[in-house]
């Protein structure tokens, strides 16, 4: 079996999509994992208030730098054009991550191909590299994390080579079928072994820092407080019974 074998439930999605990146990173450093926040990746359309995440299992594109003898726009007549064909098979749901290996000097997507991502149910995209059509990009809907934006397309710097395969993206391994979380922070990685471990200890620690920060905000010292010692883990635990 693989880890894309592995089954992600539907709870498991909703909790991530209610958890901060922050609390993500904190309990896979707790595992160990250290390297999992994507650098230089940011919403391109910062998240309203309270909007959910973007959470969905990787599907990955891996991109090299062109060749000017074979880059050139006549590739795009070809349907099975591995850039083309990633927007295409990527399945609902899923998030489609590109290794554009962090260049900003061109785009690696635009408004039509992020329009038939949505069309298609695809959940967002993450790049290491830029966007064009950025003001258009905003109001499509789709969630997407990246550089910036940059107008020059993609073929000037890049060559699309390989789908579903491990990538580095802003840093980061991702593996096909690992679970990508984005919200207004930026873009974490879980492994897909993981995640409904840690969906479901960084929705208790989200509660338990709830109620920290109210009684920090009544004037509670850290000391004691955060992190909490025994005397404030038993109030927490009946303010928690309190709440159901």
């Amino acid at each position: 079996m693989t880890t894309q074998d592995i089954a992600i439930s539907d709870e498991t999605i909703e909790l991530l999509r209610h958890v901060s990146t922050a609390t993500l990173t904190t309990q896979l450093f707790k595992r160990g994992l250290r390297n999992v926040f994507l650098q230089g990746v940011a919403p391109l359309v910062k998240p309203a208030k309270g909007a959910s995440n973007m959470v969905g299992p990787a599907f990955t594109l891996r991109n090299i730098p062109a060749r000017e003898d074979i880059d050139h726009v006549g590739v795009f007549q070809d349907p099975d054009h591995p850039q083309r064909k990633a927007v295409e098979t990527a399945p609902p749901g899923s998030v489609l991550v590109q290794d554009c290996r962090g260049e900003r000097a061109v785009a690696s997507t635009g408004s039509i191909l992020m329009t038939r991502l949505r069309i298609r149910g695809v959940a967002g995209m993450v790049s290491d590299g830029c966007v064009r059509d950025s003001g258009t990009i905003g109001d499509i809907g789709l969630p997407l994390f990246c550089a910036g934006a940059s107008a020059p397309l993609n073929l000037a710097k890049h060559h699309a080579v390989d789908m579903n395969v491990p990538i580095a993206c802003g840093g980061v391994a991702v593996y096909p079928g690992d679970i990508v979380v984005g919200d207004v922070d930026g873009v974490v990685i879980v492994p897909r072994y993981m995640a409904a471990e840690v969906a479901r200890d960084a929705t208790e620690q989200e509660i338990m820092e709830e109620f920290l920060s109210a009684r920090v905000e009544d004037g509670a010292m850290l000391r004691g407080t955060y992190p909490p010692d025994e005397e404030t883990l038993a109030a927490y635990r009946v303010w928690r019974e309190g709440r159901g």
